[in-house]
């Protein structure tokens, strides 16, 4: 049984209840301690220990009924032979005689059968199902695994004697095709089980490295989708961070502090006390460039960050694309993914000066930064020619703890046309392409794990 818990715990998880390895033991005791004879005390016992919350309740119950149910297994019987007490395989040719899946088939032994479908679904791996498109392959191999072609055989030897046999055949045949259809019934049981978040998981993963810039623009389904996977994304990386801690420097000794414990001991240093440092909640100041070609990426951003909030001390959102203004009221007063449509009202379809817009952000806001502050830029570089303004950046660079620039571009594009990204990239500490989802969640779990030091 111990087995088809573990099973249970992976449809569980593909179901979206979570199962960590601690609660799996905890639930393997709860079993000891309430048995499988009572089936609603056990179903119970197993929601209590394993559902954190009402929608879990909800999923868990239903994963148990797919899961535990088996009387969608039970293969029908085959009608039974013309004479009562006769050998069920009369008629047939004298291979069927080895053939314990005709003698079971014939026999009408629906136990029987349904043990031997679970043993040929094993050795054919029909739990890794993960897609739609894999039902008919593996339904397919459970049945050779039961012994489909040696059935077929028999028919087909059967077929050609033709006489006294043809009865028997019919009766084989009848059952052949009963346990195809319970076959493919138990793989479908078992895709709704393991794979039916696989497809949208699958969605997903493809979304996440999608190309935020890509010609066309991005479908309003998918943005749906991705808008979602962002907040995720960022929910998980609050839960991760959402603390301050304290680091242990492994290997670094101490001094001051061990001498300090060792007094109560005469001396001797019975406690050993490492350094540690401290990682903070970060103050970002993110400033986006919204034309066109950035502004998908730029909705991202801002979604990621605004998600945020638990693990960031401070956000203070900037958007530009010929002027630069500050965003924060409008992400306080719109919903972040309409945000970006708000603030194209306001500055959008202006020809892109990043020059023009560091001014604006030196004369007004400058005073936002400190040594406590990532700034995180999101843009191409590209300048329509004008002054970039490096003077600008470096002084940012002074003033913050760090400086990250995202450029949805390929890093081969970055000198070419009006591009100045080679020129920007020297008063960044980070300067990386960030063109995906993916990109984007690592590039931030770097900022919320370190911390960027100087």
């Amino acid at each position: 049984m111990q087995a088809a818990l573990e099973d249970f715990f992976r449809a569980l998880r593909a179901a979206d209840v979570r199962v960590s390895p601690a609660e799996a033991i905890d639930a393997h005791r709860t079993v000891e301690v309430v048995g499988f004879a009572n089936r609603e005390l056990f179903r119970d016992a197993l929601c209590a220990t394993l559902a954190k919350s009402g929608d879990e309740v909800t999923r868990f119950e239903s994963v148990f009924d797919t899961f535990f149910d088996r009387r969608s297994d039970a293969v029908a019987p085959a009608p039974p032979p013309a004479g009562a007490g006769s050998d069920p395989l009369e008629g047939l040719p004298p291979e069927a005689q080895d053939s314990d899946l005709a003698r079971m088939l014939l026999d009408g032994d629906g136990a029987a059968l349904a043990q031997a479908m679970e043993a040929a679904a094993e050795r054919a791996e029909v739990s890794k199902i993960r897609l739609s498109t894999q039902r008919a392959r593996l339904t397919r191999r459970l049945l050779e695994e039961m012994g489909l072609s040696e059935i077929e055989r028999i028919l087909a030897a059967a077929r050609r004697l033709g006489g006294p046999g043809e009865a028997a055949a019919d009766r084989l045949e009848a059952a052949r095709k009963a346990l195809a259809a319970q076959a493919a019934a138990y793989v479908e049981r078992q895709h709704e089980l393991y794979a039916a978040g696989s497809g949208k998981m699958l969605r997903e993963e493809m979304l996440a490295r999608k190309a935020l810039n890509a010609e066309g623009g991005i479908d309003p389904v998918d943005l749906a989708m991705m808008q979602a996977l962002v907040k995720r994304m960022a929910k998980r990386l609050a839960d991760r961070y959402s603390r301050r801690r304290n680091v242990a420097w492994t290997g670094h000794l101490d001094v001051r502090r061990t001498l300090r414990k060792s007094m109560g001991y005469g001396g001797m240093p019975f406690d050993i006390v490492f350094k540690t440092k401290k990682v903070d909640k970060p103050s970002i100041v993110a400033i986006c460039d919204v034309s066109k070609s950035v502004a998908a990426a730029a909705q991202f951003l801002l979604t990621f960050l605004y998600s945020l909030n638990e693990v960031v001390d401070r956000l203070d959102a900037f958007a530009f694309s010929g002027r630069l203004i500050s965003v924060n009221q409008v992400l306080d007063d719109h919903p972040v993914e309409t945000a970006i449509f708000e603030v194209l009202k306001q500055i959008g379809f202006q020809q892109t000066d990043y020059g023009r817009a560091l001014e604006d952000f030196a004369e007004k806001h400058l005073d936002r930064i400190d040594r406590h502050t990532t700034v995180i830029i999101l843009g191409d570089a590209r300048t329509n020619y004008a002054n970039p303004r490096l003077d600008i950046l470096a002084t940012i660079q002074q003033r913050s703890r760090a400086v990250i620039w995202l450029n949805p571009e390929p890093d081969s594009y970055w000198s070419q046309g009006d591009s100045v990204m080679n020129r920007y990239e020297r008063f960044c500490h980070v300067a990386k392409t960030c063109n995906t989802l993916e990109q984007l969640e690592r590039i931030i779990e770097d900022v919320l794990r370190t911390y960027i030091p100087r």
